[in-house]
């Protein structure tokens, strides 16, 4: 796993055959965002997904996986008995940007992040070993609020790609329209849109650690990690006046150890 990624500290503090497993799931969940995102000149992004979910398929029905990421997901699912519906999800979800560029109510907008983030988490909550039911809500709501701060951290690398994710409702109802995102300038409605929008994301946050079981906690200190760096850079966007539009809002990779240090000996 690059240590580009805001997971990377998050995921070396688990047990060496977790982490592997970690890594397989991220390397085929990535995979099929790579192909949405950025498809091969000779598999258009509509076939790479039908490809993808064949891949899947012959992951779980004993065929011989045609990808490296296959291979390398395949002998997981059996020893940790992966649920097959997440990777469903995350497909369909991934899939949803093929089409969708605006989302119009946060109904339809939570649909796309519990396909594409809380699913992912649902994989990982059966790598953990995590035993208490409540655990699936707390990766159904860590995943919604990873998301949400995705997707505020990432306005303008979306717009470049034609995309909106926040509500239409939400920005109708702070005055805003997409030209006003698009325009980059931290006006009054602006401001007050994206403190509505982070504010939500704070609701998911806290669902999530009122949901977390006790029993489970140390089993989950890989995710919490992930949920205090993702919450502080929710923070830094707050503390930055909401502006996403001038330098990417990101924690240096001290701060993000630190963080992962604080959670792994505290949380």
């Amino acid at each position: 796993m690059a240590r580009k990624t805001s997971f990377y500290y998050s995921f070396l503090v688990l047990p060496k055959e977790q982490r592997r497993a970690i890594e397989a799931v991220w390397d085929f969940c990535r995979a099929v965002d790579d192909a949405v995102d950025e498809p091969a000149p000779d598999l258009p992004s509509g076939e790479a997904v039908g490809f993808w979910r064949q891949e899947l398929a012959r992951c779980y029905e004993g065929a011989a996986p045609q990808t490296s990421q296959g291979r390398g997901l395949q002998p997981f699912i059996t020893q940790l008995d992966l649920p097959r519906q997440a990777f469903e999800d995350v497909i369909d979800g991934l899939a949803m940007d093929l089409d969708t560029t605006r989302y119009q109510t946060f109904d339809h907008l939570f649909e796309y992040c519990r396909r594409v983030a809380s699913a992912v988490g649902l994989i990982c909550i059966r790598i953990f070993g995590c035993r208490n039911p409540k655990a699936a809500d707390y990766a159904l709501n860590l995943g919604v609020a990873l998301q949400l701060t995705n997707i505020l951290r990432d306005i303008p690398e979306d717009l470049a790609r034609g995309r909106v994710y926040l509500p239409l409702d939400d920005l109708a109802a702070h005055g805003c329209t997409v030209q006003d995102l698009a325009e980059g300038v931290v006006n009054e409605r602006v401001r007050k849109l994206l403190a509505f929008e982070c504010e939500r994301a704070h609701d998911f946050y806290r669902r999530a650690v009122d949901a977390r079981p006790a029993e489970d906690r140390r089993r989950l200190v890989a995710a919490e990690i992930m949920r205090a760096v993702y919450f502080a850079t929710l923070r830094r966007i707050e503390r930055r006046g909401y502006d996403v539009f001038h330098g990417r809002v990101r924690l240096r990779r001290p701060a993000q150890l630190l963080i992962a240090i604080r959670q792994w000996l505290f949380g």
